[in-house]
């Protein structure tokens, strides 16, 4: 019973980003494959990460990738992007709970917030995802990273001001079930 409500908060948050990520997002196709998608589909992930931890984002990412393609499915299943969407929702949670060891924050710093995006950003969508469309699908750097600058940039913008805000309504959710279980 002591993991039931965090297990439950993650299942929402996996709706919830495939709905965001399959049927909320644009997807620009380079060389008749996705080769970005843009939209905020990895933020509840992310979310997941920060608020229960690196495993709950870790399984929220890989869950959701799964659920979202066999929902919509683009092609057959690569576990190399299984792999990304798990690694989205656990490095934030890595990089926050490693900024704020020891503490509680009540309310999360816009820095802890955006350096734990910004390592996601910087390692998932600027690293990994082009290495893997690079190896799999042969498509040049030159072409894909670009786009993936320019939405790892917003993103790293954005998402923080977006957890910050949604942060401590759903931590209240989070910790009154800890205390009702605890």
């Amino acid at each position: 019973m002591r993991r039931s409500r965090p297990i439950a908060i993650t299942g929402l948050l996996v709706a919830l980003s495939v709905l965001l990520t399959r049927f909320a997002s644009f997807r620009l196709a380079i060389g008749g494959i996705e080769g970005i998608r843009v939209g905020i589909g990895s933020l509840p992930n992310m979310m997941a990460g920060i608020l229960l931890g690196p495993w709950y984002g870790f399984l929220a990412g890989a869950f959701a990738d799964i659920l979202g393609m066999i929902l919509s499915p683009m092609g057959g299943y690569m576990p190399h992007f299984t792999l990304t969407a798990a690694l989205t929702g656990a490095i934030p949670g890595i990089v926050f709970h490693t900024l704020n060891r020891g503490t509680k924050p009540q309310e999360p710093s816009l820095f802890h917030l955006g350096m734990s995006v910004a390592c996601a950003v910087v390692i998932v969508s600027w690293g990994l995802t082009p290495y893997f469309l690079n190896s799999l699908f042969g498509h040049d750097y030159r072409v894909i990273m670009p786009v993936r600058i320019v939405e790892g940039i917003i993103t790293i913008a954005v998402y923080p001001v977006v957890l910050k805000a949604i942060y401590n309504p759903v931590a209240r959710i989070a910790l009154k079930a800890q205390a009702i279980q605890g």
